[in-house]
């Protein structure tokens, strides 16, 4: 490692913290396309000067120091010499030492320190070249690692490449210091770093505060193994008397080629995994990804919360933990493997096998072959599935799915007992590709995550609406705009009213995202406040329209409110700035905007909203929806609603078929900007034999009139079995009338649609309050009894009064 000084002239061989590394970069052309600010410091030309020019012109090599020369001792397996390197005659790594001969402005010589890489990867061939002073600095000591490097008062010498030792000196303080080079690196991160150098044999070129080269491949690793073999060969060949066999050029070739090979797979992986956030998309390119070039079978487990879409997993696995089996993919004979070891199966793993080792350290397992003792242990966790000659006497490599230091999952690699074992290369390809895999996975993790939590959001804001109301069917649609997010501020609703009716409400914040989906509940749950109130709907879009004021002034929706009255055969419609219902008559299929006042949108303020009544027959539909469904980006909103309305009049087998079929007029199935509510309600009405009613005067004798009259109806209408509870609860309402208020009439209505419903109105507004009487108490016992065996009951003031009702389900036949 060269650690650079503040930029300014060093006269070489001075000790300023250490001696510093020459980087050049020579494109194919022999013209230098990098200088580092240690190859300035070396030779002493400026980057501005040494940038485009021959590298030839700038490190005129004079010839190679002999091996023996002093004071530099012998340096193990020198190369070709730096000249043979810069006329790019190897295509690969070389190491030797020069001595340039009027090197720079300066004029005077350079014995140099000198390796050359050939760089692989995308993009020109180039080569790459470091250097450093190969005469040592005063009161250093040569170590064993190449180069001269000061510290303070003491020096040492430290090489480009690394082999892998474990007692390498300084370690610790390279760790310490990658995140002061290299800002933003944690601690975590510089130490992973450190120990891929220590193990793999990956060179640090230079690290300086002014000048920053990225890490590459050090082959010299297996070139020393190779050497080293060619030496003993050598040996073994004079010992017979046989002639030199000369340099194995080939053997570098392979080499290079393999390494080369491994990036270019990797390359591949990446660029095929992770062309969509889709979750099980994502698991099935990571598994396609290594079978057959990488690997002949690759299993893949994730955490059940991976799987599941929810939160990012929390503590550290153990012996608990389920993993489920997502991917097998794999070359053997169809079938073979479905049968032992199924996608979705989830199990634990015990601490006793490689797999818990690697999700639990987070590093990759490597195992040559799997022992008859280890395939035992592993086929015990299949019951009743013998997975022995599956894996028995197979290469296992086990790599982690990890993100930010958690394991997701991972991924359990085989290969034939034909195929070459598992090595330590393929450990390092394995843990980079998982490394990349992992992160992909946690992408689509994320996404899948938020869009779940998105959509029970919007699930939770929008209601479960019943299908069957008092007197009317209703259908509803809401499509998420996939533009824009999938929580949107476009609502609908319906709301259970007294005298059987019906409130419908369809409504739109403007804008997209949590902020308006925010607005929108709260708008949802005034309107059902309010509704329940039973105020009239202009009343009702007055009264929202100060809360939306209150709540803020940067938030405006529209709103389309309407009460269906069944026995009435009425519709009272009052719009706040939404689009108008499409009406569809029943007798001739005509269909139909509503003329109604537009009003401003919720949020304005100061604005006076009207209420129009339609009359509607048994059999009409009712649609509304928001703008999200008829508008179309460069066309006229009047050409959406014409399609919207001539598509409802369409007839269909249902009302879910016929949501769906304006949904396809309109394309909106498709790509959309905005969100889609869509409510349709047949308005079927309540038939007057199904009702009845009577008006009776506040005095004690007519409580007894009002149950005669109601058994005779029930009886009437074959609901025998509901007289005795309805009588009771009919009995408790008319004497709290007659007992506690000041009304002048007592009217009694019964309806029979999908319930059976109660009601009595009088024109006292005091509504009863449900109290809890004691023993001795004579009174306030009536509002309980009615809770107690109505399936529903409720109060409400009306312009006259108030009403109260309660509802008994019909008997099943």
């Amino acid at each position: 490692m060269g650690q650079g000084t503040p930029d300014g002239p060093v006269e070489r061989g001075a000790v300023a913290g250490r001696i510093p590394l020459a980087v050049v970069v020579v494109d194919a052309a022999g013209l230098v396309s990098h200088w580092s600010v240690g190859a300035r410091r070396l030779f002493g030309w400026a980057k501005r000067e040494a940038v485009g020019r021959p590298v030839g012109d700038l490190l005129p090599v004079h010839g190679a120091i002999p091996e023996d020369h002093e004071p530099y001792g012998a340096h193990d397996g020198l190369g070709p010499d730096l000249e043979t390197s810069l006329d790019r005659r190897i295509a690969y790594p070389a190491a030797g030492r020069a001595r340039l001969t009027a090197p720079g402005p300066r004029g005077d010589r350079a014995d140099v320190l000198w390796w050359a890489y050939p760089l692989a990867g995308p993009g020109p061939e180039r080569l790459l070249v470091l250097a450093a002073d190969a005469a040592p600095p005063a009161g250093a000591e040569e170590g064993r690692h190449g180069a001269w490097a000061g510290h303070g008062g003491r020096a040492e010498r430290v090489a480009p490449g690394f082999a892998p030792h474990t007692d390498f000196p300084g370690a610790d303080e390279l760790a310490g210091r990658l995140p002061e080079i290299l800002p933003g690196m944690s601690v975590g991160d510089s130490s992973r770093i450190v120990a891929q150098v220590l193990e793999l044999g990956y060179p640090v070129l230079e690290f300086s505060h002014h000048d920053r080269v990225p890490v590459t491949p050090d082959w010299g690793v297996a070139r020393r193994a190779e050497r080293k073999a060619r030496k003993e060969r050598a040996e073994r060949d004079a010992a017979h008397g046989l002639p030199d066999a000369g340099p194995d050029d080939e053997g570098e070739d392979l080499e290079y080629a393999a390494v080369r090979e491994r990036l270019e797979f990797l390359n591949e992986v990446s660029g095929r995994i992770g062309s969509s956030l889709d979750l099980s998309r994502t698991i099935t390119e990571v598994s396609r990804a290594v079978v057959p070039r990488f690997t002949d079978v690759a299993g893949t487990y994730l955490r059940e919360q991976v799987v599941a879409g929810e939160g990012f997993p929390e503590g550290p696995p153990d012996e608990t933990t389920l993993w489920h089996r997502v991917a097998v993919e794999h070359t053997d004979e169809p079938g073979r493997w479905d049968d032992v070891v199924p996608v979705g199966e989830s199990m634990p793993f015990p601490a006793h096998t490689p797999f818990f080792q690697c999700m639990t350290s987070g590093d990759p397992v490597l195992v040559p072959r799997i022992t008859e003792e280890m395939g035992n242990a592993i086929a015990s966790q299949f019951e009743k599935r013998d997975i022995r000659p599956l894996i028995n006497h197979r290469s296992m490599l086990v790599v982690p799915l990890k993100a930010r230091d958690v394991v997701l999952g991972f991924m359990i690699l085989l290969r034939h007992r034909e195929r070459p074992v598992f090595n330590d290369m393929d450990r390092v390809t394995g843990a980079e590709l998982a490394a990349r895999a992992g992160l992909v996975l946690d992408n689509a993790r994320m996404y899948t995550y938020q869009e779940s939590v998105a959509d029970t959001l919007q699930d939770s804001m929008l209601p479960h609406i019943e299908p069957r109301m008092s007197g009317c069917d209703i259908a509803t649609r809401y499509l998420p705009g996939t533009l824009l997010g999938r929580v949107g501020g476009d609502w609908f609703d319906s709301v259970k009213l007294p005298g059987s009716r019906t409130a419908l409400v369809v409504g739109d914040v403007m804008g997209h995202g949590l902020n308006s989906a925010a607005m929108m509940g709260q708008l949802r749950t005034a309107v059902q406040t309010m509704a329940a109130l039973d105020l009239p709907p202009e009343q009702l879009l007055r009264n929202l329209d100060d809360l939306a004021q209150r709540l803020g002034e940067h938030y405006l929706a529209t709103c389309l409110y309407a009460v269906y009255d069944p026995i009435a055969g009425e519709l009272r419609l009052a719009n706040a700035g939404h689009i108008p219902p499409v009406l569809v008559r029943a007798g001739d299929g005509r269909s139909e905007l509503l003329d109604l006042p537009t009003g401003a949108p919720i949020g304005v303020g100061g604005v006076p909203f009207e209420s129009v009544r339609v009359r509607v027959a048994p059999g009409d539909r009712l649609l509304m929806c928001t703008d999200g469904l008829v508008e179309v980006r460069g066309e006229d909103i009047g050409v959406g609603l014409a399609t919207l309305t001539e598509s409802a009049a369409h007839p269909a087998a249902s009302m879910d078929d016929a949501c769906d079929a304006i949904i396809r007029a309109l394309n909106a199935g498709g790509a959309r900007k905005d969100d889609v509510a869509l409510l349709m309600a047949r308005l079927n009405g309540i038939p007057g034999e199904h009702v009845a009613q009577w008006r009776f005067a506040p005095a004690p004798s007519e409580v007894g009139r009002a149950r005669e009259l109601v058994r005779g109806q029930l009886r009437a209408w074959s609901l025998q079995e509901l007289a005795d509870t309805a009588e009771l609860l009919v009995s408790e309402l008319v004497t709290n009338v007659v007992r506690h208020s000041r009304s002048s009439r007592v009217d009694l209505r019964l309806v029979r649609s999908g319930a059976l419903t109660c009601e009595v109105e009088d024109d006292d507004h005091t509504l009863p309050t449900l109290l809890s009487a004691g023993p001795d108490d004579e009174s306030g016992r009536g509002l309980r009894v009615i809770s107690a065996l109505a399936a529903e009951w409720g109060t409400s003031r009306t312009n006259h009064g108030k009403t109260v009702w309660f509802e008994l389900p019909l008997p099943t036949r």
